[in-house]
């Protein structure tokens, strides 16, 4: 599950649920399974160990093995409340959904076994537009579920560099309900934790900040960007990389040879600077032919 990639409909990322840490780690490593090159659907059954788990997140297996029961319990009850389709497909009616419709814990094997939701299909599988991919192990090792979800919501604008969001907004989509209702609370136990945890072993560098509306703080601000990639290359060696990598990335700071400030200027939400690039130079060269 090394290279394990995580597509997401921003409809889905944006929804409003509450999952433990384990319940996310199972749901995320069974959508991270989902094929790209063939149609989901609500018949396909994914299994995800206590071994995957400890190996993925870095913890003990016996840990793994006990968690990993105690949330596959808990799994099949678990809503979501979703607000938009899929697909950019304009608005659909509030739809309270379960994630899941089948939930087999299998106990000589240690491992969880789920078919997803008739209705939560369409928001994994064959997404063309409006959507958020991460690789699984940007998240494996946070401790918070706050964190994971925080770090999806920076992740559907990574190209901007920036998000600004209410806290009602928020505490809704996580579904905090009536707990944290201090701003210094929500701020200490939520927003802190998952930024620290973001910080630490995600590929982002983050920073946030509030907004006051009158006396009132109501938004928070939050400013992001890719972490510099470590290099353990000699000097010669890198000289000789960047020479074999030209075609693609340029240590001037361009992509395909397109500027990254053009990269970033038209970005879409959700969508990776590799990908945008590759896009643009797609779309360059369609013109040209016209």
């Amino acid at each position: 599950m090394q290279d394990a990639q995580v597509y997401k409909a921003n409809a889905l990322v944006e929804a409003s649920y509450r999952l433990s840490l384990y319940e996310q780690r199972i749901i995320l490593a069974c959508i991270s399974q989902v094929r790209r090159d063939e149609p989901l659907t609500d018949q396909k059954l994914y299994t995800i160990s206590a071994q995957q788990i400890a190996e993925m997140t870095g913890t003990q297996l016996g840990t793994a093995y006990q968690n990993l029961k105690a949330a596959s319990e808990r799994l099949f009850d678990r809503r979501v409340t979703l607000h938009e389709a899929p697909n950019g497909q304009g608005s659909t009616r509030v739809r309270l959904t379960r994630w899941v419709q089948t939930v087999e814990y299998c106990d000589k094997e240690g491992a969880v076994a789920l078919r997803f939701g008739t209705d939560m299909v369409p928001y994994l599988s064959q997404l063309t537009e409006q959507f958020t991919r991460y690789a699984l192990a940007d998240v494996a090792k946070m401790s918070s579920a706050h964190a994971i979800r925080l770090y999806e919501l920076l992740a559907q604008w990574r190209g901007t560099g920036k998000r600004e969001v209410s806290i009602e907004w928020l505490r809704e989509a996580l579904q905090l309900e009536d707990r944290y209702t201090n701003i210094r609370d929500f701020k200490r136990w939520v927003i802190t934790p998952a930024i620290e945890q973001i910080n630490e072993h995600s590929p982002l560098w983050v920073k946030w900040d509030q907004r006051k509306t009158g006396r009132r703080v109501s938004h928070l601000v939050f400013t992001f960007g890719e972490k510099a990639r470590k290099t353990t290359q000699k000097p010669r060696q890198r000289k000789e990389q960047g020479k074999a990598c030209e075609g693609n990335k340029s240590a001037s700071g361009s992509i395909y040879g397109i500027p990254m400030e053009v990269i970033n200027a038209q970005a879409r939400p959700g969508e990776s600077r590799d990908d945008a690039a590759h896009r643009i130079l797609e779309k360059r060269r369609n013109n040209a032919k016209a």
